[in-house]
């Protein structure tokens, strides 16, 4: 599917965010450890359905309740000899360790983009552990093989400059095994660390106890059952609030974005609400909302996406329309994502005639707007947050954005909700 945006000068009226697709994915995979958990309102994206397959695949019970799932997780259940995560890369990361758990003969795969995502580290640390495991290649793609051996505990020890995730991986494993473990994470920069947070938080709440020696070293008692979520709301997603907010800041706009907005549970990229106020961009923000009345003048500068990095799609085409010379800085490990975030994105804006550069940890954009070519084909790599973004960008130029059925794995609705709020927005194939 391809989707055509044409210039649109004003957005108005008000819709509903999507779940916390982070949220999400976490809150059904430690549901699957053990226990009784009702999620209510999580994601329906891609991802989020992947992990809820997943947490089946790892031996737990799923029925549908009246505004979420109902959970029944099952810690000793034999799994399946096939584990298959899609395109999810945080459950695939966060089912490895889980895997290893059981010692026993496992192949666990997944789809697309993920194929070539790289997992070498927690590799690295399961097979230190005892553990039979190897994937694709020198970065350990999918498919990842386990031929047998138990998981163990002890003094471990985590690259964390390339993703979270495997921190988190192991956060949520490390706890079920019978003796406690001392998890210390290495590498000149940790990156994206409230995403482990988030998953302290998940695991707090299903009665799991780690402590937090420091940002680097945490201490985790073994033999800790799981006793589930209970009721656990997923909050809304900042980082797909973001799109939303972008293109009420550069329209005429009168837009309400609805949602559960509480600021209980930590977001990494809750971070776009600083962000976007030092970039001129005003809104009012209450538990339940935030409204945007644009457009506005945006500012550039200097900005560090260390911690949020999910953050650079939407940023950059905000930088486009600035009134100075943007960089983003501390971005290097968004080129592990599902497209290189960084050359990528440079490629695609490089064919509107944009002024962008970059190196190997920042991307500049020099702005130019009268220089802009309109109506211009992009090709978002599959990415679905290149694809949201350049639908943002369609709103100032016009553009026709190839494959933009990858917007699903994060917010299948995001198109529809851009039209709703009069987005000029026009599917085809």
């Amino acid at each position: 599917m391809n989707a055509i945006i044409q210039p649109t000068h004003i957005l108005r009226g008000s819709v509903e965010l999507p779940a916390s697709k982070s949220y999400s994915v976490r809150a059904f995979v430690i549901a699957a450890c053990g226990g009784r958990s009702s999620i209510l309102s999580p994601s329906d994206c891609d991802d989020a359905l992947a992990a809820l397959a997943t947490a089946r695949g790892l031996g737990a019970k799923a029925r549908r309740i009246p505004g979420g799932w109902l959970i029944d997780g099952n810690r000793r259940a034999a799994l399946p000899p096939l584990i298959n995560v899609r395109e999810s890369g945080t459950a695939l990361r966060l089912v490895l360790p889980l895997a290893a758990l059981h010692g026993r003969p496992v192949r666990v795969t997944g789809e697309g983009t993920l194929c070539g995502r790289p997992n070498h580290h927690l590799i690295a640390v399961l097979k230190k552990l005892g553990v039979d495991v190897d994937g694709r290649g020198k970065k350990h793609s999918v498919p990842i093989v386990f031929k047998g051996g138990r998981l163990r505990n002890g003094v471990i020890e985590i690259d964390g400059s390339l993703s979270s995730q495997f921190v988190s991986a192991l956060l949520i494993a490390l706890p079920q095994l019978d003796g406690g473990s001392v998890l210390r994470v290495k590498g000149k920069r940790i990156v994206s660390s409230d995403y482990v947070t988030m998953t302290l938080q998940v695991l707090k709440r299903a009665g799991v106890s780690v402590r937090a020696v420091d940002r680097r070293t945490f201490q985790i008692p073994g033999g800790q059952p799981f006793k589930g979520l209970k009721n656990f709301r997923v909050p809304s997603d900042y980082g797909l609030a973001a799109f939303l907010m972008a293109a009420a800041a550069l329209t005429g706009s009168n837009v309400c974005l609805k949602g559960c907005l509480s600021d209980d549970f930590i977001q990494a990229d809750g971070r776009v609400l600083s962000i976007l106020k030092t970039m001129g961009v005003n809104f009012k923000k209450t538990s339940r909302s935030l409204r945007v009345k644009g457009p506005f003048t945006i500012r550039g500068g200097e900005f560090s996406l260390k911690d949020c990095p999910d953050l650079l799609p939407i940023l950059a085409v905000c930088a486009l329309f600035a009134d100075r010379k943007t960089t983003f800085k501390d971005i290097a490990h968004v080129r592990a994502k599902e497209s290189d975030r960084i050359s990528d994105l440079r490629k695609e804006l490089l064919k509107i005639n944009a002024r962008v550069s970059e190196t190997h940890n920042t991307l500049t954009i020099t702005p130019a707007e009268d220089r802009y070519l309109r109506d211009r084909s992009l090709d978002p790599h599959h990415d679905h947050r290149l694809a949201m973004a350049f639908s943002v960008l369609g709103l100032k130029l016009g553009v026709r954005i190839k494959d933009a059925e990858c917007i699903s794995k994060s917010y299948p609705g995001f198109l529809s909700d851009l039209k709703i709020l009069g987005g000029q927005v026009k599917k085809c194939r």
